[in-house]
């Protein structure tokens, strides 16, 4: 696998979350002193999140519910941001890493990987825990003409990436090195989220108006993008957009996708092509402008995001809504867009 040429220091150097304690009343006491954590099930996976304010990817420890990393820094798991990092210059992060949009972790050929997206055109695939670059690119670096807003990566080591304002998704030769720039493209109005799916063996992605599979063709270094279905989102408001958005597999029922949309969150059963509320806890997960949202298999918590009045950005929020049981997670001084657990898939 081709590497770019990082030194290994992005992420190293940041304390991980202290020990969880021996005893039972310990933990608890450990948990509490840290913000309230107390009530947080066993075996809760991390926190993964894009933090635009301080333009950082983080994972966080979840035992943790208030997380402020300026005064405690054992909060954070580990960080990413490609600033003022050699293996990442030519991406030109200055101006491409602006508004991080994506943050999805992914296992690809025994190793783990975060895709993380920027709004002014910043793409990549980093190893995690190195920090070290995949593949990468920037689309139009210094302004939103393309948006790109998620990516995924497919067994064969190239990459899509949903661009939301150039109304495309991009299929890139990525498996040709960490610079590679050949790619192919389908229009989708406001493509927003991207997802593989290895059973049928087709991309999804999620649009404005549709959820749509793509057949990928050609070669690894010439790859090609078919469109195959489309069927239409549910409307939320007669005469409006439905504003698909957010597009993730359900963890603990295969054959189902999360879809999120500008009025309503819902399951999408791919066998019976349908949109389904049946979940549990849909009377609170299912709500207006959720950005993300996703499962935990284990514990059966689902995390999701919505943006928080009276922050700097109308789409921001210092809080990540857990659900079954319900909880919260506060970011001082925040800016939160998406949030996922940290669970290598």
């Amino acid at each position: 696998m081709l590497l770019g040429a990082l030194g290994a220091g992005i992420g190293a150097g940041l304390p991980p979350a202290a020990a969880a304690p021996a005893s039972a009343a310990g933990a608890a006491s450990a948990a509490g002193a840290a913000g309230g954590g107390g009530d947080v099930p066993r075996g809760t996976p991390p926190v993964l999140l894009t933090d635009q304010a301080t333009q950082k990817i983080l994972v966080l420890d979840p035992r943790r519910r208030v997380w402020d990393p300026q005064n405690d820094a054992s909060v954070v798991r580990w960080e990413f941001s490609p600033l003022r990092q050699p293996g990442y210059r030519d991406l030109r992060p200055e101006d491409s890493w602006v508004y991080p949009s994506e943050s999805k972790v992914r296992r690809h050929k025994g190793r783990t990987y975060v895709l993380t997206t920027a709004s002014f055109g910043f793409v990549a695939v980093v190893h995690h825990p190195s920090g070290q670059r995949y593949w990468g690119t920037a689309i139009g670096p210094g302004d939103d003409l393309f948006n790109p807003h998620s990516a995924e990566i497919l067994p064969d080591g190239n990459v899509a990436v949903a661009c939301s304002t150039g109304a495309q998704v991009r299929l890139y030769a990525a498996s040709q090195g960490p610079r590679a720039s050949r790619y192919a493209e389908a229009e989708l109005k406001g493509a927003h989220g991207l997802h593989w799916d290895g059973a049928r063996e087709v991309l999804w992605a999620i649009g404005d108006d549709e959820l749509v599979t793509y057949e990928v063709g050609g070669t690894r270094a010439r790859p090609t993008l078919t469109r195959r279905s489309s069927l239409g989102l549910p409307v939320g408001t007669p005469g409006k957009t439905p504003g698909g958005h957010d597009l993730f597999p359900v963890a603990a029922r295969p054959g189902r996708l999360w879809v999120t949309t500008n009025a309503s969150v819902f399951q999408y059963d791919i066998r019976a092509e349908s949109f389904e509320r049946d979940f549990a806890g849909h009377e609170e997960i299912s709500r207006k402008s959720v950005k993300a949202v996703g499962d935990d298999p284990r514990t059966g918590q689902v995390v999701s995001t919505v943006p928080e009045a009276g922050l700097e950005e109308t789409w921001w929020t210092t809080r990540v809504s857990v659900h079954r049981p319900a909880g919260e997670y506060e970011l001082v001084d925040g800016g939160i867009y998406k949030a996922r657990w940290f669970l290598p898939r």
